[in-house]
């Protein structure tokens, strides 16, 4: 079954320390470079930051759309993961490799697979 990982921090301060940066994107990276090897990476896309978010609504037929994220929260979606698991229990633990677990949040979420797309 697919998990998607949902990766939740607090926003990164800016300017950020170069040698914390390179260190925590070589963190990232390795953790990465394993999980394809064990063949359960599927996807791994980077968020840019809830600036550049616009969130779109249709009301009465009226397509809305307004700049920033729909909530106020004091972490921000950064990224997401999908890996295929054999359950929930190995999607927590691929989640506890994330290292932004270690000062954030990893939502796991079961991937739904739609009837038809499973006849494909």
């Amino acid at each position: 079954m697919r998990y998607m990982m949902l990766v939740y921090a607090p926003p990164v301060q800016m300017p950020m320390d170069p040698q914390a940066a390179q260190a925590a994107l070589q963190e990232h990276m390795g953790m990465h470079d394993e999980l394809m090897r064990e063949g359960v990476m599927k996807i791994a896309e980077r968020l840019y930051g809830e600036d550049t978010a616009t969130t779109v609504s249709v009301r009465d037929g009226k397509t809305v759309s307004t700049d920033g994220p729909f909530v106020e929260t004091k972490e921000q979606l950064g990224g997401v993961y999908v890996f295929e698991c054999e359950d929930l229990d190995a999607a927590i633990a691929i989640a506890a490799r994330i290292p932004t677990s270690r000062h954030g949040h990893i939502e796991v979420r079961p991937v739904m697979v739609a009837p038809i797309e499973a006849e494909l």
